[in-house]
């Protein structure tokens, strides 16, 4: 069987004029379904491109990226963008929230195009807002929510379409200590329980700590690729600063 993600030989290089600027190298990896990665290295490593590969945001210069199976590189933007509505949930930094939206018409956003009816959307953005403890706060706007709140419905907007992988862009980077210690153990429960593939850029090592593989870049490469030996649940990290 195929694994869920594979990377063949990628490079990308961006090109202003008559410079070239490369920005992956020949980077090959494979991902399993139900892994939780977590990808570091320092600005301008290569690992924000690498995930926008890996999110049908962008294609490789050179080389296969392999989606269950899929040839990414032979789509067209609008067979990419379909592919990626139905497999990958995005986590931003930032939250990417609608302002003037509520929490449950933010969580159903993705499924604007999915030929679903207003009550089935409604139901299905409900459900996910459960999930992530945010029952009863589907009629709550961004600015009447804490952080960690904002961003478990930006969790729960990932997970209404039931797509098998979740990509996470410093989900973390923006709240104090606690707060990302709660939406890391809510990954590792998604991951654990629910079998949804994570792949998570940090900078953060005791944020990478949670995860089961670290892979680091520099320089447009891999330059280690590291698996912990157990599988560890939620309830494993409660003390992370311990753990470490």
């Amino acid at each position: 069987m195929p694994p869920l993600i594979e990377a063949k030989e990628i490079t990308k290089i961006y090109r202003f004029g008559n410079i070239e600027a490369p920005a992956l190298c020949g980077v090959s990896l494979k991902i399993e379904e139900g892994e939780f990665v977590s990808i570091m290295g320092p600005s301008g490593s290569g690992k924000s491109t690498f995930m926008n590969i890996l999110g049908c945001l962008d294609k490789p210069t050179a080389g296969q990226y392999l989606l269950e199976n899929i040839n990414i590189g032979n789509l067209n933007r609008d067979e990419r963008a379909g592919l990626r509505n139905k497999k990958i949930g995005f986590v931003f930094q930032g939250f990417n929230l609608l302002s003037r939206t509520s929490a449950l018409e933010n969580v159903e956003l993705p499924l604007l195009y999915n030929g679903l009816s207003s009550t089935e959307k409604r139901d299905r953005a409900k459900a996910a807002l459960t999930s992530v403890g945010l029952g009863g706060k589907e009629e709550s706007h961004p600015n009447q929510l804490s952080g960690g709140q904002q961003q478990r419905v930006a969790i729960a907007r990932a997970l209404v379409n039931d797509a098998p992988i979740i990509l996470a862009d410093e989900p973390t980077g923006n709240l104090e200590t606690k707060t990302s210690a709660e939406i890391m153990k809510l990954f590792v429960k998604l991951n654990t329980e629910s079998n949804i593939t994570i792949i998570l850029v940090t900078h953060e090592t005791d944020i990478a700590a949670y995860s089961r593989r670290t892979i680091k870049f520099l320089d447009g490469e891999i330059v280690s690729d590291e698996k912990k030996k157990n599988r560890f649940s939620a309830t494993d990290y409660t003390d992370l600063h311990g753990f470490l």
